[in-house]
C-alpha cells in the first residue's frame, strides 16, 4: 500500500469508543452473555435505530407485539458504524448463532462519521455491509439476510439526505441477485406528501418513533413470516 492510499475504515473491525446515551461495553457484555444461552431464529443487527427498537418510549411496544413470542435478538448499538458491527460479531455476539433470518440495518453513521471515526464514501460503506454479510454466511451459511436500505434522514435539503440516496442506489445495484441476501428499501414509507419526514414517524428525523417502528415491522413481516 502506498502512503497515499486511503484505508477503508468501514471494513476494519474496531470497538466503538464514542460516548452516547448508554454504556457500549456494558451492552456488549449483556448481549454476549445472551448469545451464550443459545441460538436465535431472528437477529436484528444495526445502530441506534435498531437499538431503540427494544427501548421503552421508542419501539418496545412494537417489538413486543411482533417479536415477543418469537426467538428474536436485538444487536443494535447507538452510534455504531459497519466497522463496530464487524468487531462485535467477531468478539462473541454471533458465537453459536444460526438464525433463520438476519435483519441488517447499518451504515447511516458511516455517512457522517463522529469524533472517533471519519465519514465514509458510499462505496466504502457498501464494502462494510458486504463484509458483515460475508461474516454471517461464513458462520451460518443457512441464514437469510435481509439488508435494509438506509432510512431517510434530515430535511430534504440537508446534504445527508442526498448521501442516503446515493448509498441506497449502491446497495440496490450491489446486492441485486446476491445469494442468501434480500434487499429492501422502505424509505418512501417515511416521507410525507410534502417530501419531508413527518415528526410523528421520526421526531428527530432520524430515529423512528413508535409509529415509525410499526412501519418497519409491517414492511418486513412478510419476509419474517416466510423464513421463521
Amino acid at each position: 500500500m502506498s502512503e497515499h492510499e486511503i484505508i477503508n475504515t468501514a471494513i476494519v473491525p474496531v470497538p466503538n469508543t464514542q460516548k452516547d446515551f448508554y454504556d457500549w461495553n456494558e451492552r456488549r457484555s449483556q448481549k454476549v452473555a445472551e448469545a451464550k444461552k443459545g441460538s436465535h431464529d431472528l437477529i436484528f443487527i444495526g445502530d441506534s435505530i435498531t437499538h431503540m427498537f427494544e427501548m421503552e418510549g421508542r419501539g418496545a411496544a412494537i417489538w413486543q407485539r411482533y417479536y415477543g413470542q418469537r426467538s428474536a435478538f436485538d444487536l443494535g448499538y447507538g452510534w455504531d458504524c459497519t466497522q463496530n458491527v464487524l468487531w462485535r460479531l467477531e468478539n462473541g455476539e454471533f458465537a453459536g448463532q444460526h438464525p433463520k433470518l438476519v435483519v441488517l440495518n447499518i451504515g447511516t453513521n458511516n455517512l457522517t462519521g463522529n469524533s472517533t471515526a471519519r465519514a465514509n464514501s458510499a462505496a466504502e460503506i457498501f464494502a462494510g455491509i458486504e463484509a458483515i454479510c460475508q461474516f454471517i454466511h461464513r458462520h451460518s451459511p443457512e441464514s437469510m439476510i435481509l439488508v435494509m436500505s438506509i432510512f431517510p434522514r434530515g430535511l430534504s435539503n440537508d446534504p445527508v439526505h442526498a448521501k442516503v440516496k446515493e448509498l441506497n442506489a449502491v446497495l440496490k445495484s450491489g446486492l441485486e441477485c446476491k445469494p442468501g441476501i434480500i434487499h429492501l428499501d422502505i424509505g418512501q414509507r417515511f416521507i410525507g406528501s410534502d417530501g419531508e419526514i413527518p415528526l410523528e414517524l421520526m421526531n428527530d428525523r432520524c430515529h423512528p418513533a413508535e409509529k415509525g417502528y410499526k412501519i418497519w415491522a409491517d414492511a418486513i413481516e412478510q419476509v419474517v413470516t416466510r423464513y421463521l
